[in-house]
């Protein structure tokens, strides 16, 4: 979708005279307008047009305004639906708001207040779609070896890799799962002196205890039952270059110790040989459990821990870093623009918010999986609220060291920031909306949905 195109307006009435003239107001003030007599044909056309406002009559024969704009409100959240009517009472204008309609216009219609609204609303989206490139920009600005952040945690993490990359021989990262510490292990590789050699990633976790040593460092035939022929390890093949060794806490204590005797050495012997190999390898090694703690209980070698940890990288989690979360967002969409074919602008103000609270468990892994399904679903200019399908029905865990926080709901995160935000602005809803980054009607509805208000206090 091209970002420079004119808004799109659609105008429901079943009286051509008005479709005709608010047509024409709508097309001075700046929209690209499609009429429909039919609201069944307008709600056929939402997805493929994706409109960006609409002016809907209130009382049509076939389908009355509320179901209309209960649908489009469904379909396009982003759109600003304006109800139109010559039957108007209270009762359906407080309906109207709380399903989300932009405003409730009585006819016959005062067309300077009309002009007056299709103009903010053409504002508001073109100054949507700048803010969108330009957090484009600022994504790539932001952009280090794959990786985005702004925050003090990942700018520092940003400026040491940039400073052991070219001097390392060995070096422990450490962070929760789904943190991006392979990203920090490939950054080191890229941006050290052997950029242009092997790097070889190993999962510890996904290889069969009994077959360690022989994956490592390779064996000759008649081994063992199944070795039909030689076979170099993965430190042979890593030769001149770096190796990567996630979840090193899972290496069994055999291999631990002989794995200790090829870091300090230097040599490697493959299983059934009695040759040894000088292998010449930049190690590094990744974990998310709390070494320390491991050493401590006896299941982690102390020699081999002070070994490795000559330098120690920690990836913070998303959760303690929740100012990258819009800008990951924007980076994640703009890569599944690319792989689905779409064309969406980023994520709307609501959805950042709701992304915004969340705590996480799976960090950067689960934020890219949830806008993987949600760039999927979404029909509109920007991944909305409705879109997207957060985790939060994880048990809470132990507090222990390494292991991560209890997950709370998201509706239980947002209510009490809004009951906190209320009391910070002694109870003004307006301030209290700002704070929050949300309009006030949409603050009123949360008020209503977490039973903070009885539901006529939205007249007022």
């Amino acid at each position: 979708m091209n970002s420079d195109r004119a808004p799109r307006l659609f105008v429901v009435d079943d009286d051509a005279g008005v479709l005709e003239v608010v047509s024409r107001f709508g097309r001075s003030a700046g929209f690209q307008v499609f009429t429909f007599l039919n609201p069944a044909q307008a709600l056929n056309e939402i997805t493929a047009r994706s409109p960006d406002a609409a002016l809907v009559d209130l009382r049509m024969p076939s389908i009355g305004g509320i179901p209309v704009l209960r649908e489009i409100k469904r379909r396009a959240p982003h759109c600003e639906v304006i109800l139109m009517t010559g039957f108007g009472t209270i009762e359906t204008a407080m309906e109207a708001v709380k399903l989300g309609a932009a405003d409730y216009l009585r006819k016959p219609l005062d067309f300077d207040r009309v002009m007056e609204l299709l103009t903010a609303i053409r504002e508001e989206v073109q100054r949507s779609r700048r803010v969108a490139a330009l957090e484009g920009d600022l994504v790539k600005q932001l952009q280090f070896q794959g990786m985005i952040g702004r925050s003090p945690q990942m700018l520092e993490l940003f400026r040491l890799i940039r400073r052991i990359a070219p001097h390392f021989t060995t070096a422990l990262i450490t962070g929760e799962t789904g943190s991006g510490k392979e990203l920090v292990a490939r950054a080191l590789h890229a941006v050290g002196t052997r950029r242009d050699r092997p790097f070889v990633p190993v999962n510890c976790s996904a290889i069969v205890e009994t077959l360690f040593e022989s994956e490592l460092f390779g064996h000759t035939k008649g081994a063992f039952t199944g070795a039909t022929d030689s076979r170099s390890g993965l430190f042979e093949r890593a030769n001149g270059g770096v190796i990567f060794l996630d979840e090193i806490g899972e290496l069994p204590l055999p291999a631990q110790s002989k794995f200790l005797r090829v870091l300090e050495d230097g040599v490697i012997t493959r299983v059934g040989s009695g040759d040894p190999h000088r292998v010449d390898v930049r190690l590094i090694a990744a974990t998310n459990r709390v070494l320390e703690h491991e050493v401590q209980q006896g299941r982690f070698r102390a020699d081999l821990y002070y070994r490795l940890h000559v330098v120690g990288l920690h990836v913070p989690s998303l959760r303690d870093r929740r100012d990258d979360i819009p800008l990951l967002a924007r980076g994640f969409v703009e890569d599944y623009n690319r792989q689905f074919g779409k064309t969406l602008h980023g994520v709307s103000p609501e959805a950042e918010q709701m992304l915004t609270a969340y705590d996480w468990p799976g960090n950067v892994r689960e934020l890219r999986n949830v806008l993987e399904r949600a760039c999927m679903l979404a029909e509109g200019e920007f991944v909305d609220t409705k879109d997207l399908v957060l985790t939060s029905s994880l048990q809470p865990v132990d507090d222990l060291p390494g292991v991560g926080r209890a997950v709370r709901p998201i509706q239980e995160i947002e209510r009490a920031e809004i009951v906190r935000a209320l009391d910070e602005t002694s109870g003004n809803k307006k301030e209290a909306a700002r704070r929050l980054g949300i309009s006030r009607r949409a603050l009123y509805r949360r008020l209503e949905k977490f039973g903070l208000i009885p539901p006529t206090a939205l007249a007022s």
